[in-house]
């Protein structure tokens, strides 16, 4: 499956938007998740084949000329205009997904696979909080949209600084914070960044639904103060770290099963 760039737009200081279009998503269909994705193929430089391209046909080529895959949020698909909107984080010229994302232009061919996805806001749930940084947006934004009429939605996000916010809108009740790493120095200081605006919110009434996804050590911490303070039951809390400070996506793919396993083995006394 394959999808043609129709148009970008840069949504904040690192933040794209991309959508893709064409027959080549024809039987595209969605999973119904807030957090529904796709996992894209971006292609190496000079790379001896175009998209679409079979798998078989770049499973024996050097690492280095095969397309390297990143899961990106699906943003919107809407099925009457056969669109894909993916909203894409950038950090200039690192990274394939961002740096594609940059110079992508109409007519250009990016190929996929999916989409799958894992969390919807529990419709039983009294109040909804979803907590993020930058590579999380995308996702905390359709998690907003998706919530019923009227319940309370508080979104806590961390960006470098006020160019990289983006309007966030929902049918709820909503309350953004937004969380600046600008000025802040130190992994550890930077990490708790989160987890401290999380810890400063009043406490909500009943069930909350709570989606806290981005920074490794940042969802960590957050993940800490929810469920060691019982704000929020763990049958209620999708928590997953898309990246790591410090790693590249090689090193993080290489030891985040690992990681995910350490942080699902910690134990909070009840409360």
């Amino acid at each position: 499956m394959y999808g043609e760039v129709i148009s970008t737009e840069r949504l904040s200081a690192h933040l794209v938007r991309v959508v893709l279009g064409g027959a080549g998503l024809e039987g595209l269909t969605s999973t119904g998740d807030a957090d529904e994705y796709v996992n894209c193929f971006f292609l190496p430089e000079d790379a001896p084949y175009p998209v679409p391209f079979e798998d078989d046909a770049t499973r024996d080529l050097p690492r280095a000329q095969r397309p390297f895959a990143r899961r990106i949020t699906v943003r919107r698909w809407d099925a009457e205009r056969g669109e894909l909107t993916l909203d894409i984080a950038t950090h200039g010229e690192v990274g394939y997904a961002g740096r594609w994302a940059l110079h992508a232009q109409p007519g250009d061919r990016l190929q996929l696979r999916g989409p799958g996805g894992g969390y919807r806001p529990h419709a039983d749930a009294d109040s909804y909080l979803f907590v993020g940084d930058e590579s999380a947006l995308p996702a905390i934004a359709a998690c907003a949209e998706a919530v019923p009429a009227g319940r309370p939605v508080v979104v806590v996000a961390e960006v470098e600084d006020a160019d990289d916010e983006i309007a966030i809108s929902s049918p709820g009740a909503l309350e953004v914070h937004w969380v600046h790493r600008a000025g802040r120095t130190g992994d550890d200081a930077v990490a708790g960044l989160l987890a401290e605006a999380v810890a400063a919110l009043p406490r909500p009434a009943g069930t909350v639904s709570a989606f806290v996804h981005g920074e490794a050590a940042s969802t960590r911490a957050v993940r800490r103060v929810l469920l060691g303070e019982a704000i929020v039951a763990e049958d209620k809390l999708s928590c997953s770290p898309y990246w790591r400070r410090g790693h590249d996506d090689e090193e993080w793919r290489a030891v985040k099963a690992a990681w995910v396993r350490e942080v699902n083995a910690e134990v909070f006394p009840a409360r």
